[in-house]
């Protein structure tokens, strides 16, 4: 397998703690940046069906200055702009974001919005077809943000949010790389707060996103790096080995705790080969699926149209298909590249139905004549 060997990677700056009690450090990583006023932001879910902000603010002591618990799914931005007058009440200089992907995507959103203090309108990326995305150049200073994971999300250390906003386009892309995490929090106690079920649909994301983003990162990208090909690897690695343990053991902190870096990886590949020119088809049937129902979440969409996904892209994307067949180990000799993606598709079918994730839309109670 040749690896491209020039290529632009990016490594942000956030320092991560992972394991038992690596909440504690959110104190260490406040003062070391000579914050004074830290600022709580989380769901109101995680706040009425766990301790965790209360765990925070007294992790926080005297920095601690009040909380926003009003993160939603999807980030919509009636949510956002609430915890943005939160924000500008409160006067934090230090955020400190506790949840998932939403609550990171909402924290992340209200600091450019508070920062910039611009229109959600002025500042969104705006995409016409055949020309480049003309994107908002946010260059006032961000309030710096901790980030205590609640589920795995390869939003973690992006420097992007993508808001809903219920009039088309939908959704609404905010950019500026100032707003990636000064810290990340990847404790136990934090992590096995999250449902069993919402866990692993998260984790799903992570899992689809390696094995089937042809055109913006995953194995299967034409012009993987050495480092952006050690990140995907090891965060499928990480994936194949902790989702059964999560299904078996949801109490498994260990296993929680690497789907979540996992995810890490996978992001952070995955910035590295953004608008490398990929090929692949795609039915945009899991976008559908995530936002027409309420039911669905994004990894149960993902995972559900992988295998189609695949089959659709066999000839365009063979080569990157019995790349991840090497990886899984599952080629088996005297295959060629076709035939060990073929081998990959029906893997892929197996492991899902292994974990209890769906690989039929009926599974997922879509009615035939929605389609």
């Amino acid at each position: 397998m040749k690896l491209n060997t020039t290529f632009r990677y990016l490594a942000p700056s956030s320092r991560y703690h992972a394991g038992p009690g690596s909440i504690s450090q959110i104190y260490s990583e406040a003062k070391r940046i000579g914050a004074s006023r830290a600022f709580v932001i989380s769901s109101e879910t995680l706040a009425k069906t766990t301790d965790l902000n209360d765990k925070v603010r007294a992790t926080l002591g005297d920095l601690y200055v009040g909380t926003w618990a009003g993160a939603k799914k999807e980030s919509p931005i009636p949510s956002v702009m609430e915890g943005v007058q939160a924000v500008k009440e409160a006067r934090p200089d230090l955020i400190v974001t506790v949840g998932g992907g939403s609550a990171v995507v909402t924290g992340r959103a209200i600091t450019i919005i508070v920062g910039e203090d611009k229109t959600i309108e002025e500042m969104y990326t705006k995409h016409t077809q055949g020309r480049a995305p003309n994107v908002y150049r946010a260059s006032k200073p961000k309030i710096p943000n901790i980030i205590v994971n609640t589920t795995p999300t390869t939003g973690t250390d992006r420097g992007g949010a993508a808001i809903y906003d219920s009039v088309a386009p939908h959704r609404k892309e905010l950019y500026d790389p100032k707003t990636r995490p000064l810290a990340v929090i990847i404790d136990p106690q934090a992590l096995l707060t999250a449902p069993l079920d919402l866990y692993r649909d998260t984790s799903l994301t992570t899992f689809s996103d390696i094995i089937a983003s042809g055109n913006t990162g995953g194995l299967q990208a034409p012009e993987l790096n050495p480092l952006a090909y050690a990140d995907e690897r090891m965060a499928l690695e990480l994936s194949v080995a902790n989702l059964p343990k999560l299904v078996e053991h949801p109490n498994d902190g260990e296993a929680r705790v690497n789907l979540c870096l996992a995810a890490i990886l996978c992001n952070r590949a995955s910035q590295s080969t953004y608008n490398i020119g990929g090929r692949n088809r795609t039915t945009g049937l899991g976008y559908k699926l995530r936002y027409h129902y309420a039911h669905i979440g994004q990894g149960a969409a993902g995972a559900v149209m992988l295998a189609t996904n695949l089959r659709i892209n066999l000839d365009l994307m063979t080569e990157g298909m019995a790349r991840i067949a090497d990886v899984l180990r599952i080629r088996l000799a005297g295959m060629n590249d076709r035939e060990a993606a073929q081998t990959l598709i029906v893997w892929v079918e197996s492991f899902l139905r292994s974990i209890g994730a769906a690989t039929r839309l009926r599974d997922l109670n879509v009615p035939r004549e929605d389609l």
